[in-house]
This record gives C-alpha cells, sequence and structure tokens, in this order.
C-alpha cells in the first residue's frame, strides 16, 4: 500500500478505545516526541461493503452516532496525547475500512506504525484476532507492536535493543535496523544468536573418536557468524554511528532465546519472512512466537517484495 508522493516520515497508530490502544498511543506519543515526527491517530470504522445494481462496491455510510463515538474517541486520544508529549503534533483520521486495510493506506516506507497487541471495540472494528499480524506482514515500513498491562506499555524509552540473527537476508535487515534504533536513542544493542544440536550425540564418544565437541564446534561458528554480521552491517552506517554492542549466543530455540536476552530491555527487533501475499498473512514462526509472548514492544520489519525466499 505504499505511495509516491514526498512527504515526511510520520509515526501512525490505530486506536479503538481498548487498553491495548491506549499502549500503543503512549508508546507511538513517545516515539513521535524521539523522532520529532507527526502523530497521526487512524481509528477504522469497519463498515460493512456494499453492491449496487448501479455502481460497484462502496462502503456502507455511517450512522450520526457512530460518527460522534469516532469523534469523541480520536478527541480523547488528542487530549491524551497533549499531555503525555506536548510537543507532539497530531492528526486523527477516521477511516471506513477494516483496520488493517486503513492502516496500510495511511502508512509510507519511511514512516513507523504502532498498534497494540489485540482489543475489541463496540463495532468489532480494530484489533480483533490477527490484525497485528496483518498489518506487520504487510505493510511498508517498520510496525511496533504494543503489548499492554492495565493500558500502559512496559517501556516507552529505547534504552536497550534487542534483536536476533541468523544469517539470512530478513534477519540482516533487522540488525541494520536495531543498530539505527540503538544509534539514534544511544541505546545498548544486545544482539542474539542460537543454535540447536540436530541430533543426539554421545560428546564422549565424539571427542574419544577425535571430533571436535559439537557445543564447541557451534561456538566457534556463531562467534564468527555474529562477528561477520555485525561488521557487515556496521560498514554500511555513516563512519560517525557508535554503538554498544553486547552479543548472546545460546542452545535455545531461537524464540526464547531473545525472549530471555529481552528481560529488562525496552524493545524486540525481529524480520519477517512474510510474503505479502495471503499467507504472508503469517509471519515467520520466530517473529509469531516473539509476537505472542512478548512483554516489551516488537519492531517487526516486513518483507521487501524483492527479497527471495
Amino acid at each position: 500500500m505504499a505511495h509516491t508522493e514526498q512527504r515526511s516520515p510520520r509515526v501512525v497508530v490505530g486506536v479503538d478505545g481498548s487498553e491495548h490502544a491506549q499502549a500503543a498511543v503512549e508508546w507511538a506519543a513517545a516515539a513521535a516526541a524521539r523522532r520529532d515526527q507527526e502523530l497521526v491517530v487512524v481509528y477504522a470504522l469497519g463498515m460493512p461493503v456494499i453492491v449496487s445494481a448501479y455502481g460497484g462496491p462502496a462502503r456502507f455510510a455511517p450512522s450520526e452516532d457512530i460518527d460522534q463515538q469516532a469523534a469523541g474517541l480520536l478527541e480523547e486520544v488528542r487530549d491524551r496525547v497533549a499531555k503525555l508529549q506536548p510537543s507532539v503534533e497530531v492528526r486523527t483520521v477516521t477511516a471506513l475500512e477494516e483496520a488493517p486495510l486503513a492502516l496500510l493506506r495511511n502508512s509510507h516506507p519511511h514512516d513507523l506504525v504502532v498498534v497494540g497487541t489485540r482489543g475489541m471495540s463496540s463495532f468489532k472494528s480494530m484489533f480483533v484476532g490477527s490484525v497485528s499480524i496483518r498489518v506487520s506482514a504487510h505493510a511498508p515500513c517498520p510496525v511496533v507492536v504494543v503489548p499492554d498491562k492495565d493500558g500502559k506499555p512496559a517501556s516507552t524509552s529505547m534504552k536497550r535493543i534487542v534483536v536476533g540473527v541468523d544469517g539470512s537476508s530478513h534477519a540482516r535487515r533487522a540488525l541494520s535496523h536495531a543498530i539505527d534504533l540503538a544509534a539514534e536513542n544511544d541505546a545498548e544493542l544486545v544482539v542474539v544468536h542460537s543454535w540447536q544440536v540436530p541430533y543426539p550425540y554421545d560428546p564422549l564418544v565424539m571427542t574419544a573418536a577425535g571430533y571436535m565437541p559439537q557445543d564447541d564446534l557451534f561456538e566457534k561458528q556463531s562467534e564468527r557468524l555474529v562477528a561477520e554480521l555485525i561488521a557487515e552491517a556496521m560498514d554500511e552506517k555513516r563512519d560517525d554511528t557508535q554503538v554498544d554492542v553486547t552479543v548472546v549466543r545460546s542452545e535455545k530455540d531461537p524464540a526464547t532465546a531473545i525472549l530471555e536476552a529481552a528481560e529488562g530491555a525496552d524493545a524486540i527487533v525481529v524480520g519477517s519472512r512474510g510474503r505479502g501475499t495471503v499467507r504472508g498473512l503469517l509471519l515467520g514462526s520466530v517473529s509469531q512466537g516473539i509476537l505472542h509472548r512478548s512483554r516489551i514492544p516488537v519492531v517487526v520489519l516486513p518483507r521487501h517484495a524483492d527479497e527471495d525466499e
């Protein structure tokens, strides 16, 4: 849903009045303040489509009550942002479409889209089921999925950022973006790489036979891979880019390794294997596992259309 006209980057957030959306608004407002960007608040009505015998499909017009409810909710959000981040300029949008389409239509490649994990409104229009997954898979820009606790995000700062790498193209992009975030926010960057021995073995027998212990082998391979990835990513940055990097290597599954490394962190950055088609509604298993289990905001980089499978 990318657009061609030039404009300044913005932070786009979806709302519906739920606690999940309130947490997303608070995080988005803080992000807009850090980035010195406009905050666009989108409320999707999800009006049904009607087909006329004399024309093409069109959205059913909302009633006056629905219009008033939307206007009241957006005014409450505007007031909330003004209290939280007085310097942030706010623009509100009421859309007739369903939430994913409304957010995608209002996002451009250099924006940042922020959504809550899930929620329910009186019209069941926003964040039901897989909306955060769908937006994360299809957006033309990074998407932040913000979990909530009593309507507030776990953190609105960006002082410790965690990213998982595995050598794939989507993980390389995630690492590059995480480095940018860390540099912009003077944050610590934690790079996580994990592996699992693919078959059971007896380390004593292997060593006696003259083989290097599997743990040592995977550890050395991991050390080399992560060093190469970080060096490659830093070479693409400006000469003045400075980031404090910590590396965590683990023998656990990737999602668990990343989530454990993210204890006490402010955000997790993950790449997406989404394909931009119906199948792309489902992100890669690691990304989905992290989204479903994370207690802190997760930054998802949707897959580029020209990336290899």
